[in-house]
C-alpha cells in the first residue's frame, strides 16, 4: 500500500482534513504533516520541507496546501528529488504526473474551492507517469543538475 504525506499550514488546515479522508477512502495510507490543530503561527516553509523530505526518503507521494500554493511549492522544491507541482485544475494535475512525474501536489486553499481541490487530488493520485522517452530524458536532466549541485 502506497503512503501519501499530506501537509499544510494554517491556511490549508481545513482542506487538509478533508483531503486526508478522501485519500484514505482511495485506499492509501496517510501521514499528516503540520499542526494537529489549527495554529495561525505555523510556517509553510517548514511544513513544505519536512513533507518533501519524507516523500523523497520513502519514495511516496505528497500533497501540500497553503493559501496560494506558491510558498509551499517553493519550499518543497528545495529538497533534492522533490518534484512539487502547483495545480489549480485537473488537467494540470494529470500533466504534472503523466509528463513530469511529479511526486508532490501543491494546492491553493484560498484560490480554488475545496470541491475542485479534491477533484485535483483524485486525478493526481490516479494518473501514472507515461514513461515516454522525452519525459524520461527531461527528468534525467533535472536529476543530473541536482546531483551536480549537491
Amino acid at each position: 500500500m502506497s503512503i501519501v504525506y499530506v501537509g499544510s499550514d494554517h491556511r490549508g488546515y481545513q482542506l487538509r482534513k478533508q483531503i486526508v479522508g478522501v485519500v484514505t477512502d482511495l485506499g492509501y495510507m496517510v501521514e499528516e504533516v503540520g499542526s494537529s490543530e489549527y495554529n495561525p503561527d505555523d510556517d509553510y516553509s517548514e511544513i513544505g520541507l519536512v513533507t518533501a523530505e519524507k516523500v523523497v526518503a520513502n519514495k511516496g507521494e505528497g500533497i501540500l496546501i497553503c493559501g496560494s500554493g506558491v510558498g509551499i511549492s517553493i519550499a518543497a522544491n528545495k529538497v533534492r528529488g522533490a518534484r512539487a507541482a502547483l495545480c489549480m485544475e485537473e488537467k494540470q494535475a494529470q500533466l504534472a504526473r503523466s509528463d513530469d512525474d511529479a511526486n508532490i501536489l501543491c494546492l491553493a486553499a484560498d484560490l480554488v474551492d475545496s470541491e475542485e481541490n479534491i477533484a485535483i487530488v483524485r486525478v493526481f493520485l490516479e494518473t501514472l507517469f507515461s514513461s515516454e522517452e522525452r519525459h524520461v530524458r527531461r527528468i534525467k536532466k533535472i536529476k543530473a543538475y541536482e546531483s551536480k549541485n549537491s
